[in-house]
């Protein structure tokens, strides 16, 4: 009795192993290549771990990278043996992929699962010859960052327009105060001054045509950018070409500037220094021209299946999960960024459901970021004529020239 019994264990045992290898056998295999941070890396785990427990014959393989080694590896992993979904961003980045035809059309994802609504903060920027090319997970909003103490000191109010914004400049700068803040050391800090000055004054489409280069830098439209930032340029800290982003964070800080054009991580670096919830506002940038759709600055990161996946129909079933709305809660939860989809929670943070109800309302875009939306190339020299306009409002005419002939050579 006692050797059957122990004949019937080995046998179960050997039963219940051929079973495990039967259902991984069955199991479909998804390979998911991505280049995360520690936090979204865990959340985006926990994201899988319920998607396979409610399709547990779908197996997601998460390969992670570092983001600049990332940068490197899809340009190569899309030519040869391509993974089933990869990480990338919108708007102009996903374009190079969507023209040499190595991501695929996912409209159908969309219209299936109703995204075109629940997405629809983001759809312009995932949008490219009328299809869809991927799935937007997160991103953060831009705005401008403002030291309650010091309206409150200088006796102004929060500016609903552009002039608005500018006569209160006026008597910051008569209380010895910068009214905008930043630093340019880095270059891109400018960028976002431009970019919400260019989408006040002349719309989301022109912006996005003109980091496509399909716009001279020469026309009438840009100067007309470059004329309200000539407005706000002499109450702009003076020193802002020699110091970094956070050193300008630290004048908002100190009650030294008034406002900053700013991305929502800043606000970590503002409450480290000593602000709360009480002395630090936030605003959307002003209204410029009232005939232009407001469209707002918000780095978007999304998930694209490759031309060259194998197992697209699951690759497309986890892409429907995470445009959902309790997957994007989990992973913006953990990221202290934003979820798209407008069914989704966000925490009590005041900026985080601030900038979730300004790109949840959004009706003229979204704009990705300068340094985004335009070439490498061109977003460097870019960024540096918005630096040197700052300093040298005098040299325009030099600085856009000099670009106009960068893009006839780059966008060839």
């Amino acid at each position: 009795m006692r050797f059957t019994k122990r004949a019937s264990v080995a046998t179960l045992a050997i039963v219940a192993a051929l079973a495990s290898t039967s259902a991984m056998a069955q199991q479909r295999v998804v390979k998911y290549y991505a280049d995360y941070d520690p936090a979204p890396l865990a959340a985006m785990e926990q994201v899988i771990a319920n998607f396979e427990a409610a399709n547990p014959d779908i197996d997601i393989q998460l390969q992670n990278f570092d983001h600049e080694g990332y940068k490197t590896a899809i340009r190569n992993f899309l030519t040869a043996d391509a993974p089933d979904l990869a990480n990338w961003y919108a708007g102009n980045r996903m374009a190079p992929f969507v023209n040499s035809g190595q991501f695929m059309d996912v409209t159908d994802v969309w219209e299936a699962n109703g995204f075109n609504e629940s997405l629809a903060s983001a759809a312009a920027s995932m949008t490219m010859d009328g299809k869809k090319w991927g799935i937007p997970y997160t991103y953060y909003q831009w705005g401008i960052y403002y030291n309650k103490d010091v309206y409150a000191q200088v006796g102004v109010e929060v500016p609903a327009t552009w002039d608005d914004f500018i006569a209160n400049c006026e008597k910051f700068a008569a209380a010895g105060i910068d009214c905008l803040t930043t630093g340019t050391k880095a270059l891109w800090p400018g960028a976002g001054i431009f970019d919400y000055l260019n989408l006040r004054t002349n719309g989301y489409d022109y912006h996005m045509k003109l980091t496509a280069g399909e716009v001279a830098w020469t026309d009438e439209g840009v100067r007309n950018t470059f004329a309200e930032w000539a407005k706000v340029q002499p109450y702009i800290t003076k020193n802002h070409a020699a110091i970094d982003w956070q050193d300008a964070a630290a004048l908002l800080v100190q009650g030294k500037a008034a406002n900053y054009v700013m991305g929502n991580f800043a606000v970590a670096v503002f409450k480290e220094g000593g602000m709360t919830n009480d002395t630090l506002g936030f605003m959307p940038f002003p209204t410029i021209n009232p005939d232009v759709v407001r469209a707002e600055e918000a780095p978007t990161d999304t998930i694209h299946i490759p031309s060259g996946a194998t197992n697209v129909e699951d690759a497309k079933a986890f892409l429907a999960y995470v445009g959902g709305a309790e997957a994007q809660t989990l992973i913006n939860n953990a990221m202290g960024q934003l979820p798209i989809n407008s069914g989704a929670t966000v925490g009590d943070d005041p900026f985080i459901q601030a900038g979730f109800e300004l790109l949840s309302t959004t009706e003229g875009g979204i704009a990705q970021f300068f340094d985004r939306d335009a070439p490498a190339e061109m977003a460097k020299m870019g960024m540096e004529g918005f630096q040197q306009f700052m300093v040298q409002p005098d040299q325009l005419d030099n600085i856009l020239d000099r670009l106009e002939k960068a893009r006839g050579r780059i966008y060839k």
